[in-house]
């Protein structure tokens, strides 16, 4: 199925880059999208090995995969096995993103109307079991260096407010100065919206006074009055002014960039980004075992930091 530019949907726009889709399997990310977007695309980009996968061992099609496997020409339980052997033996999957896999096709099988039986599958399919590693929460001595090595003022307030509250990493980049509430006599608190959390509901968390005052500082650095050069459209000469940002309440409280439509997942990789550079600065940096890709400490890390203090 060729989707052309003009015939790209909203939900659909997560797989516009590629000319050719199965028709199922465009259905089958069209239906997820439908409920979560960040989801959708992380099933589109497993299926695509499955889709690689039906065309260099089984010669056809995702589409006519699935007719075959109606027609009962093919075994659901051979394919998915047989694809066990194909991604073990063409990449170097981690165990976790191995299962991912697999599982992903299973429901795509299934929600192609091909009854699996968990049992059976169980029994038919193997994968590499999942390999649980113990991750030793940050204490707050850790916390403490990484934050004294931050010479990047919205890194420090955005770690500082992760390590008070516990808020996921999306979650607290897509605060806006309306959820704020800052300013009253009554302790501090920001809402957070059901769009960016995990269970889509909206809630509301309290600040401690230090991070509230530390949010203060890096808002009236955000907008302090400062000097802009630009070039001017109608003489074409360079223009130096002064110039005090406009705070709009739908603005994002981290996000530097005057636009309409902000993104906390394209702000996430920014700061990831400045993040570890901090952490190779405070000596911190280091990669896990069998994975020279993914640190140790992440901003997740902060996360189990709050866990451990509310036992």
């Amino acid at each position: 199925m060729s989707i052309k530019p003009a015939e790209v949907t909203e939900q659909s726009k997560i797989f516009r880059n590629n000319t050719q889709n199965s028709e199922s399997l465009v259905k089958f990310i069209k239906s997820v999208s439908i409920r979560n977007q960040s989801t959708a695309k992380q099933y589109y980009s497993r299926l695509l090995f499955f889709e690689r996968f039906a065309q260099e061992k089984c010669k056809t099609n995702l589409d006519e995969l699935i007719l075959k496997l109606k027609h009962g020409e093919y075994d659901p339980y051979d394919i998915l096995n047989d694809y066990c052997i194909f991604l073990k033996t063409n990449y170097n999957f981690s165990s976790t993103a191995f299962r991912d896999k697999i599982i992903t096709a299973k429901t795509f099988l299934e929600y192609s109307d091909i009854e699996l039986s968990p049992k059976k599958f169980k029994l038919k399919v193997r994968f590499p079991k999942t390999i649980i590693r113990y991750k030793e929460a940050l204490d707050k001595k850790d916390i403490i260096k990484i934050l004294n090595g931050c010479s990047d003022l919205r890194l420090k307030t955005y770690l500082m407010l992760l390590a008070s509250t516990g808020l996921r990493a999306t979650e607290a980049l897509s605060i806006r100065l309306k959820d704020l509430d800052i300013v009253s006599n009554v302790p501090a608190k920001v809402v957070i919206r059901g769009e960016h959390t995990k269970t889509k509901s909206d809630r509301y968390i309290f600040l401690t006074r230090e991070v509230q005052d530390q949010i203060k500082i890096w808002l009236d650095y955000k907008y302090r009055r400062r000097r802009i050069c630009h070039i001017d459209k109608e003489t074409g000469k360079s223009i130096t002014e002064y110039r005090t940002p406009e705070k709009k309440p739908n603005q994002l409280i981290f996000y530097t960039y005057q636009t309409e439509k902000p993104r906390p997942e394209i702000l996430y990789v920014n700061l990831a980004a400045v993040f570890s550079n901090t952490l190779d600065r405070v000596g911190m940096g280091d990669r896990e075992d069998g994975n020279q890709v993914r640190r140790k400490i992440t901003m997740h890390s902060f996360r189990r930091f709050v866990k451990t203090t509310n036992i």
